[in-house]
């Protein structure tokens, strides 16, 4: 512990001064405190409660990676997020977590993915025909609905009906505004669980267990393969030979279904209005897919060889991550560099924050794609945008293939003109776009 510095502060007081902002956009408080106070200070959120907030690289990357044996995640994830969405490969920790990981892992294998990419290309042709040409449109709809159905098919192929899908998309969506109030407003607790807000929406949420228990057991009677992820979580077996149990299926469906669409919708709205407004890119995108499927009618080697589509994406991700904050709990006492890490310290680190940071990147605000080219691992220790470490996003892959089909199949056929002055963001418990107003006309 020698040489260690004290975390700098933020009192208690001033976090509650600034609550009501906090609540509706902290991320310039929290802004605001890195200028202040350095790249990491302490927030204090009650008498005896504190926060460790960091846009450290170097410390993310010894947390996440290198010492990732002494952190856990935060009761935010294994306890808050538990009752909403029961504990899966999102919120499990511990033996449960290499368990389910080890058994899901093979599912999303690349070669598995390849088998999901045509019907996943189709929900999103289907979506694209809401777009009016002409028209100004609030694009976010359009991707949250495309990510949504993407995450369907993949999962139920076409078992799932419209009204299933729906009621499942409004209440992974209502309870996350719900667990964004609990955590926001943490002084409330008493008011959310004696006004029977929680107790409301943990009955949604089983409401939500109730529909995928149904098309569960359709596909078992049914004895149909389809070759989708519903498939490969049913036939997946343990070490010992056994089955996942009906309620841990259902608990890794749920996280699924919220993990795997809220975090694309979100990222593909940020993309199209940097796209907007960076025309520019659009072209190089739209010369690049005429190129690669006049040389191959292969999806998967068309996807593989979209160099451009995916320094796009990259760097929409870092501007905006979609995943804008990951936190954790160090089990035993730690030091990094400076910084002495007591037992149970609450850490949470801004991707938000370490993504702009002006030591980190050249022109750290501004869209530039080709700072990903031929990049490499070059970022590899600045860049998270799907976590990193052994706990990174088991979907990263499946994302990324989805988000440039439906960046390519946008840009082909549309130019796309922005009908807003800046980019506006809402975060939640994802970083969520606001007024995402674009123009659409035919090439």
């Amino acid at each position: 512990m020698k040489n260690n510095k004290k975390i700098p502060e933020i009192s208690l007081l001033k976090f509650l001064k600034h609550s009501a902002n906090i609540l509706k956009n902290p991320l310039p408080f929290h802004h605001q405190n890195f200028t202040e106070k350095g790249d990491t200070f302490r927030l204090n959120i009650g008498f005896s409660n504190s926060v460790i907030f960091s846009r450290n690289a170097a410390l993310a990357e010894y947390v996440l990676q290198k010492n990732q044996r002494n952190y856990v995640k935060s009761k935010i994830q294994t306890e808050d997020m538990v009752k909403y969405l029961g504990e899966g490969l999102l919120t499990a920790e511990g033996e449960l977590w290499k368990k389910q990981r080890k058994l899901i892992q093979p599912a999303f294998h690349k070669k598995q993915l390849a088998n999901l990419m045509e019907s996943v290309k189709q929900a999103i042709l289907t979506e694209y025909k809401r777009i009016e040409t002409s028209e100004k449109m609030d694009i976010f709809p359009i991707f949250n609905d495309l990510a949504f159905q993407s995450v369907v098919k993949s999962l139920f192929s076409s078992a799932a009906g419209q009204k299933e899908i729906n009621r499942l998309q409004y209440i992974t969506e209502a309870a996350q505004k719900m667990l964004v109030k609990e955590l926001r407003q943490p002084y409330l607790g008493w008011w959310f669980k004696g006004s029977g807000q929680i107790k409301e929406h943990v009955e949604l949420t089983e409401d939500a267990r109730r529909i995928l228990l149904k098309l569960v057991n359709e596909r078992k009677n049914s004895q149909e393969k389809h070759g989708d992820l519903l498939d490969m979580l049913l036939e997946a077996r343990y070490e010992d030979g056994n089955f996942m149990d009906q309620g841990q299926l259902l608990d890794e469906i749920l996280i699924l279904f919220t993990a795997g669409h809220e975090t694309t919708s979100n990222a593909l709205t940020f993309i199209f209005q940097l796209l907007a407004l960076h025309p520019e890119w659009q072209e190089k995108i739209s010369e690049e897919i005429k190129i690669l499927e006049s040389e191959n009618d292969d999806l998967m080697m068309v996807l593989a060889q979209s160099k451009i589509t995916q320094q796009v994406i990259e760097e929409g991700m870092r501007l905006y991550p979609p995943a804008y904050f990951i936190d954790r709990i160090n089990v035993e006492a730690d030091d990094f560099e400076e910084i002495h890490l007591e037992p149970k310290s609450n850490l949470l680190f801004s991707l938000y924050e370490i993504h702009r940071h002006p030591d980190l990147w050249e022109d750290p605000n501004n869209f530039m794609p080709e700072r990903f080219e031929n990049a490499g691992n070059k970022y590899s220790s600045q860049y998270f945008p799907f976590g990193a470490g052994p706990r990174k996003c088991i979907g990263n892959n499946f994302a990324m293939f989805e988000m440039i089909i439906a960046v390519q199949e946008l840009v082909k056929n549309y130019k796309i003109y922005p009908e807003f002055s800046e980019i506006e963001i809402t975060p939640l418990i994802t970083l969520k776009p606001k007024n995402a107003i674009l123009k659409f006309m035919k090439r």
